[in-house]
């Protein structure tokens, strides 16, 4: 019998290890692509990231001169923050990707009318991930298509359940 390691089922995606999720984001664009990112921060926003204060609902992703960065991200400082440093809730934070992960990015947005899009927050290995996706914005037509099957999937899940 092979012996398990504590580690064996650690580091996965799960409850714990989110910190934010926009939901906006699947409603306002169809997402094609999903990449991992890390983030550069400082040491107040690491642990409000623990406590999880962070909304990312009106943040984007802006590639300028080869580096990628997250703007609009608010992380809102913990009232036991360092008494010497002045934490700005919304600077703009340096992504950290591979230059060609960055350059498809900046090939995508500026050719093809994409956007990029933080997606969700989450620890990986005791290290904040942000999962970014490229995607296209959506118009008021698909918006409304997609409530439709939304509401008629829910009228047919309430019928089948009275049926049975």
């Amino acid at each position: 019998m092979r012996a398990v390691s504590k580690k064996a089922g650690k580091n996965k995606k799960t409850e714990d290890n989110v910190v934010a999720v926009n939901r906006r984001a699947g409603y306002e664009f169809f997402i094609e692509e999903r990449m991992e990112a890390g983030l550069a921060l400082q040491g107040w926003e690491v642990k409000s990231l623990r406590a999880k204060r962070v909304n990312l609902t009106e943040s984007h992703v802006l590639i300028r001169r080869g580096e990628a960065w997250l703007i609009g991200c608010n992380i809102t400082p913990l009232a036991t923050a360092s008494t010497h440093v002045r934490p700005d809730a919304t600077r703009t934070r340096k992504l950290l990707l591979h230059r060609r992960e960055i350059s498809r990015l900046a090939g995508a947005v500026d050719r093809s009318g994409y956007a990029v899009i933080p997606l969700k927050l989450y620890w990986k290995r005791g290290r904040a991930k942000l999962e970014i996706g490229l995607g296209k914005g959506k118009k008021q037509h698909d918006k409304r298509q997609e409530k439709k099957e939304r509401d008629w999937q829910r009228q047919r899940e309430r019928l089948l359940k009275h049926k049975v």
